[in-house]
Formats: structure tokens, C-alpha cells, sequence
């Protein structure tokens, strides 16, 4: 419970801008980690491709190749399957005044190859505007590749679960059926 109460205060207290970019990433990927370790593996962040191109803010890999049946890993392999998610991608928005726009929705999806999977998540301090919610689903509708849009709040309710023994997978989960009730 300490630990929960520790990073719901950084989530609090971290500067939203540029001034605290590097600090959100940071907080960002360890709540994450402490949410999701086992079953998914630690992260590799800032992960660039060969030509350096493409730098991720954080993939897990999703080694969840079988269904075990164990509680915490159902989610995460019925992501496997669906959506070939082979790794977890994150990326993260620290914005003050600036909407997600249709461009951090393009960026993440550029990043979401076969090698990777189909299945992104921006995290953010910013509600996405309407072009980031129409590209999401011209990503969806073209190529099959679900983007779903977090943010500080939900992190937090993620961890409020794992302190009742939920699994916060399932907040995951949620979103993303959301994403296909509502996609049109």
C-alpha cells in the first residue's frame, strides 16, 4: 500500500509540460511495471529500430503465449492472439496545453509493425481531440491496429485495483472494447 500511495503521488506531483516530460515517461513506466511485472516483462525503453528511425517510449514484451489460466495472464494472451500484441507499446504524452492530435495517433501507429503487434496506448495528461479519435480508427479500420488513449486517472485507478487484488489488465481490457462498441 505504500508503494501504491508513493506512486499515485508522483503521478500527482510530476510537472505536466516539457519541463516534465522525462519525469512523466519515468513514473509513467515504473507504475506500469508495477502493474503489469509478471506477467508481462520488464519494459525496454527508449528502444530505437536498426536505423534508428523509430524510438519507442516503452514496449513490453507480452511472453504470453499460451494460455496458462492463470488469473493475471488471461488478458494479456487473449491480447497475443487478437491483436498479435508479441510486445506492448506505449507511448507517452506529457502535454500542458496541447490536445493529442491526429499526429501523436500517426506516430504510434507507424511504430505498431508485425514485429511488434497491433496494439498501442498512449498515455497523456490530455484528452485526445476529434482528429486523434477519427485516426484512430482509420488505423483500426485500415491496417487493424488498436490505439486506445490513457490517461494519469486511469493509471491511478489501475493501481487503486491492484490494492483491492483486481487484475488492472481488465481497465485495459475495457478500453479497448470500448474502442470496438464505439468505432464506426
Amino acid at each position: 500500500m505504500i508503494q501504491i500511495n508513493e506512486l499515485i503521488r508522483e503521478i500527482d506531483d510530476c510537472p505536466i509540460g516539457r519541463e516534465g516530460w522525462s519525469q512523466f515517461e519515468e513514473i509513467c513506466t515504473r507504475v506500469l511495471e508495477f502493474l503489469f511485472v509478471p506477467p508481462l516483462t520488464r519494459p525496454n525503453r527508449q528502444s530505437r529500430t536498426y536505423s534508428g528511425v523509430n524510438r519507442r517510449d516503452a514496449i513490453f514484451p507480452n511472453r504470453n503465449i499460451t494460455n496458462t489460466g492463470i488469473g493475471n495472464c488471461l488478458n494479456w494472451h487473449h491480447l497475443y492472439v487478437e491483436l498479435n500484441a508479441r510486445f506492448i507499446l506505449f507511448e507517452f504524452k506529457n502535454y500542458n496545453s496541447t490536445p493529442l492530435s491526429h499526429e501523436e495517433v500517426n506516430q504510434t501507429r507507424n511504430y505498431l509493425v508485425s514485429t511488434i503487434g497491433k496494439l498501442g496506448i498512449i498515455v497523456s495528461t490530455k484528452d485526445p481531440e476529434d482528429s486523434a479519435m477519427r485516426q484512430r480508427n482509420i488505423a483500426y479500420t485500415q491496417e487493424g491496429k488498436v490505439i486506445i488513449f490513457l490517461k494519469k486517472e486511469h493509471l491511478k485507478e489501475m493501481l487503486a485495483m491492484k490494492e483491492r487484488n483486481e487484475d488492472p489488465s481488465d481497465l485495459i481490457m475495457d478500453m479497448i472494447e470500448l474502442f470496438y462498441i464505439q468505432h464506426e
